[in-house]
């Protein structure tokens, strides 16, 4: 496992110690007794020990990615609990400290196409994908402005990445790797499209070129759901991608109900799976709904150790997890629901 540490002069630090396991608790799992703190995130763990003058800190990750990650949270809530009064930061040990970031990849289209009317297949090409095919299921694309080069970001004495900016800006957005395979170093981006909408997604989905070269960092969120004999999966047309992954990896000795919300019949795809799974296609404004279909889900269908999993529009998103929560009693481990979107709001 890679380490890195720095000490810190801070004013305040056993409350500044507090703050971090605060902030931490809804993010991983936290320990402190005394002066000393101990905090558990998906990317690795850092220890926290505070001192008259300051803090000691100890981060620790399985690779050189995950512990830029774990630094660059620590730099960056350190700045938000102090602003202007936040000392420098100097790491020491494993891990860069200055140059490419380990997460940093460079891909470059191979080809693109429909999948469906509204939906865009971009094919893309890169060195190292391995992490991305074993880690979460979504990653940060980095579209460059039209006309310049891709110029990535490079890391600064503190471990945090510095972004280009000016006419060199990168405009990100989250997406779903569909299809991935490290051997070729290949990997499939499934992308709206939105005709009349200059979004950058979407524009470079349709107008993507063999050669045309994007940013890509990750993988983020989740890498798949828990064991378990029962599966409950709730989507819409931005979730599809990441039902069918997720379907892909799952065993033979499971069951899985899908429920997918999309615009019409021609937005309908193939999904594969070994597992027994049946799918129900909801037709948008043709009467039954995402969230009506999920909130007909009960205690007895579900049984003992079913799972639901939902990304969706944002109001259905609360809907889902109001049920999962308040009617179902579920606890956190058996239910994961994102809002993947929300109406009227551009971005991510």
């Amino acid at each position: 496992m890679l380490t890195a540490t720095c000490d810190l002069a801070a004013p305040e630090p056993e409350k500044l110690l507090g703050l971090f396991c605060d902030h931490y608790v809804e993010h991983g799992a936290v320990q402190r007794r005394g002066a000393a703190g101990r905090i558990v995130i998906p990317y690795g763990r850092f220890a926290i020990l505070a001192s008259p003058t300051g803090l000691s800190v100890r981060a620790r990750a399985d690779d050189e990615t995950n512990l830029t990650y774990v630094k660059w949270g620590i730099v960056s809530h350190l700045q938000e609990f102090l602003g202007e009064a936040a000392p420098s930061v100097r790491w020491t040990g494993d891990g860069a400290s200055e140059g490419t970031p380990a997460f940093w990849r460079e891909l470059r289209v191979v080809s693109a196409g429909d999948v469906t009317p509204c939906m865009r297949r971009v094919v893309l090409a890169g060195n190292d994908l391995e992490r991305f095919d074993a880690g979460g299921l979504h990653v940060r694309l980095f579209f460059p402005p039209v006309g310049r080069p891709l110029r990535g970001p490079v890391l600064a004495e503190d471990g945090c990445p510095i972004w280009p900016q000016g006419e060199d800006m990168l405009t990100p957005r989250v997406y779903t790797i569909r299809a991935i395979d490290p051997a070729s170093g290949q990997l499939s981006i499934d992308i709206l499209r939105h005709d009349g909408d200059a979004t950058p997604g979407s524009s470079f989905a349709v107008n993507a070129a063999p050669g045309d070269v994007v940013g890509m960092a990750g993988p983020l969120g989740d890498a798949g759901v828990p064991p378990g004999e029962r599966l409950f999966f709730f989507g819409d047309e931005t979730a599809i991608p990441a039902i069918d992954r997720l379907l892909r990896r799952l065993p033979a000795t499971v069951t899985a109900r899908v429920v997918i919300e999309v615009g019409g019949p021609a937005e309908e795809q193939t999904l594969n799976s070994a597992a027994a799974f049946d799918v129900t296609w909801l037709h948008r404004g043709a009467g039954r709904r995402l969230a009506d279909a999920a909130m007909e889900l009960t205690a007895d269908t579900l049984g003992a150790d079913g799972f639901v999993w939902a990304g969706c529009e944002h109001a259905d998103y609360v809907a889902i997890r109001r049920h999962c929560r308040a009617v179902l009693g579920l606890p956190r481990e058996r239910y994961r629901v994102a809002a993947y979107w929300r109406k009227g709001v551009k971005g991510e």
